[in-house]
């Protein structure tokens, strides 16, 4: 009890002026937003949004669409998905089944460095002539909407020389009976200078 009594005595006699007190009363919250606290938010924005890019074109999370194109003369929908160079390409074949098709890699620079390939060389391969060796001897070319069977047109070496085209393009193809094949848009590639 005698602490008590002797706050009271010590702080009674501390009074707060007059000028203080209606400062206080009419003093109003401030509410203005100032202008380093709008360009710090700005700065922020900035960067969590540039950060977001950088990762999206560094292939943090890959590639993932629904491309067109040409399957064995069928023009199907796919969903391409590519992931640091590889690919893997989900469509549903002519009799409703989901087919799933992958590869990738890296591309070779003049330098000699290399790169993982990117979705145009991809789409490139993809778009490519494709050959098919079918278990009863026959041999198939497909490209775009264009099949052909080519079994029996290999010269006696068993190499077949073949100009195909596609709107304004045009390519040069040496293709190989037993395996093989080689795509130029300028000039037949002799069979000794592959495989």
């Amino acid at each position: 009890m005698i602490d008590k009594q002797q706050y009271q005595r010590t702080f009674s006699v501390l009074h707060a002026s007059g000028d203080f007190l209606k400062e206080e009363l009419t003093m109003k919250p401030n509410k203005h937003i100032s202008l380093r606290r709008i360009t710090v938010l700005c700065a922020a924005a900035v960067v969590l949004f540039s950060l977001a890019t950088v990762c999206y074109a560094a292939d943090v999370g890959g590639i993932r669409r629904t491309i067109q194109l040409w399957i064995h003369g069928d023009q199907t929908n796919a969903v391409l998905d590519i992931q640091n160079g590889d690919y893997t390409l989900t469509f549903n074949d002519a009799d409703g089944k989901t087919q799933q098709i992958g590869g990738g890699g890296v591309h070779f620079n003049p330098d000699g460095s290399e790169r993982p390939l990117t979705e145009e060389d991809i789409l490139e391969h993809l778009n490519s002539p494709e050959l098919e060796y079918r278990e009863d001897g026959t041999v198939w070319l497909y490209y775009y909407d264009q099949v052909m069977e080519i079994t029996d047109r290999f010269n006696e070496d068993g190499v077949l020389f073949l100009q195909i085209e596609n709107g304004s393009e045009t390519l040069y193809l040496t293709i190989k009976e037993h395996g093989g094949m080689a795509i130029s848009p300028d000039a037949y590639i002799q069979p000794e200078e592959f495989n």
